[in-house]
C-alpha cells in the first residue's frame, strides 16, 4: 500500500512538474523582425511587444494579437462607378498601406481590412462623380494622389498608413468600349493622312528647291563659260593685233635696215628714186585701180626703159 501510494505521489509530482515547465513555456515569447505583440492584462492593454524575447504573467497576460508591419497590399474586385455624366463603369483598385500603431491597429476598428476596402469604395465613388467619363480615363493619377490622401486621413485613427493607391484597370461598358475604338482608329487614320500629306507637302517642296538650285547652278556655269569664252577672244585677240603690229614692226624695220644699207654703199639719188618706185608698187599689190605717181620717178622710169631697149639691141648684134 505505502509503495502503491509513493508510486502515484512521484506520478503527480512529475505530472506537475511537466506543467509547470509547459506553462513557463508558454510565459516566454519570441517577437521576430518586422513584427509586434499587444499584450492585454487581464482584458485590458498591458503593452506592445517588439523585436525581441519577452516574458508574461502566467493566466493573467495573454497576447491579444500579433502585427504585421510589414508594407502589405491589397487588391480589391471592381467597384461599380458612375461618372459626372451618367456612365456607369467597373474600377478595381490597389492599396498599398502599412501598420505604424499596433495599439491603433488592434483597438481602433473591428475589421481593418474591410474597412479599408469601404472606405476605398466609397472615396473612389466620390471623385469619379465629379468627372466626366473622359476625364476619369485621362486622369489617373489625379484620381490615385486624392485617393492616398483622403484614405491617409482616414486610416490614421486606426494606426494605419496608405503609401499608395493605385488604379489598377478602368473598365467601362460595352457600347462605350466600342465608340472609343471607332474614334481611335478615326483618330489613326486622320493622322495616317495628315502624315502623308505633310510628306507629300515636304517632298514637293525638296523637289522644286532641287530644281531652283538647279537652274542657278545652271545658270551660274553659262555665265561663268561665257565669261571665259569672251576673256579667251579678249586674249586672242589682243594676241593677233599684238602679233600684226610686231610683224609691221619688223617690216618697216627691214625697209630701214636695207635704205640704210643702199646708203652706206653710196648708192645715188637715182637709186634712191628706183626703190620708192618699188614700194609704190608693193603698195598698189595689183588691187589698186590708179596709182599717183611723182614726176620725177616717171623721168627715171623713162630712162630706166630706154637703157633696157639699148642693152637688149647690143645683145642682138
Amino acid at each position: 500500500m505505502i509503495a502503491a501510494i509513493s508510486f502515484g505521489g512521484a506520478i503527480g509530482i512529475l505530472i506537475l512538474c511537466v506543467f509547470l515547465l509547459v506553462v513557463a513555456a508558454s510565459c516566454v515569447k519570441v517577437v521576430p523582425q518586422a513584427s509586434a505583440m499587444v499584450v492585454e492584462r487581464l482584458g485590458g492593454y498591458l503593452a506592445t511587444w517588439s523585436v525581441g524575447l519577452h516574458v508574461k504573467m502566467p493566466f493573467i497576460d495573454r497576447v491579444a494579437r500579433r502585427v504585421n508591419l510589414k508594407e502589405q497590399v491589397i487588391d480589391f474586385k471592381p467597384q461599380p462607378v458612375i461618372t459626372k455624366d451618367n456612365v456607369t463603369m467597373q474600377i478595381d483598385t490597389v492599396v498599398f498601406f502599412q501598420i505604424t500603431d499596433p495599439k491603433l491597429y488592434a483597438y481602433g476598428v473591428e475589421n481593418p481590412l474591410m474597412a479599408i476596402e469601404n472606405l476605398t469604395a466609397t472615396t473612389l465613388r466620390n471623385i469619379i462623380g465629379d468627372l466626366e467619363l473622359d476625364e476619369t480615363l485621362t486622369s489617373r493619377e489625379l484620381i490615385n494622389t486624392k485617393m492616398r490622401a483622403l484614405l491617409d486621413v482616414a486610416t490614421d485613427p486606426w494606426g494605419i498608413k496608405v503609401n499608395r493607391v493605385e488604379l489598377k484597370n478602368i473598365i467601362p461598358p460595352a457600347e462605350i468600349q466600342d465608340s472609343m475604338e471607332k474614334q481611335m482608329k478615326a483618330e489613326r487614320e486622320r493622322r495616317e493622312k495628315i502624315l502623308f500629306a505633310e510628306g507629300e507637302k515636304k517632298s514637293s517642296i525638296l523637289v522644286a528647291e532641287g530644281k531652283k538650285e538647279a537652274a542657278i547652278l545652271e545658270a551660274q556655269a553659262e555665265k561663268e563659260a561665257a565669261i571665259l569664252r569672251a576673256e579667251a577672244k579678249k586674249e586672242a585677240t589682243i594676241r593677233e593685233a599684238e602679233g600684226r603690229a610686231e610683224a609691221i614692226l619688223k617690216v618697216q624695220q627691214a625697209e630701214a635696215d636695207g635704205i640704210r644699207a643702199i646708203r652706206e654703199a653710196g648708192a645715188d639719188a637715182a637709186v634712191l628714186q628706183l626703190k620708192s618706185f618699188e614700194a609704190f608698187a608693193k603698195a598698189a599689190d595689183g588691187k589698186a585701180t590708179k596709182i599717183i605717181v611723182p614726176s620725177d620717178i616717171q623721168g627715171l622710169a623713162g630712162a630706166v626703159t630706154a637703157i633696157s631697149e639699148l642693152a637688149a639691141k647690143t645683145e642682138q648684134q
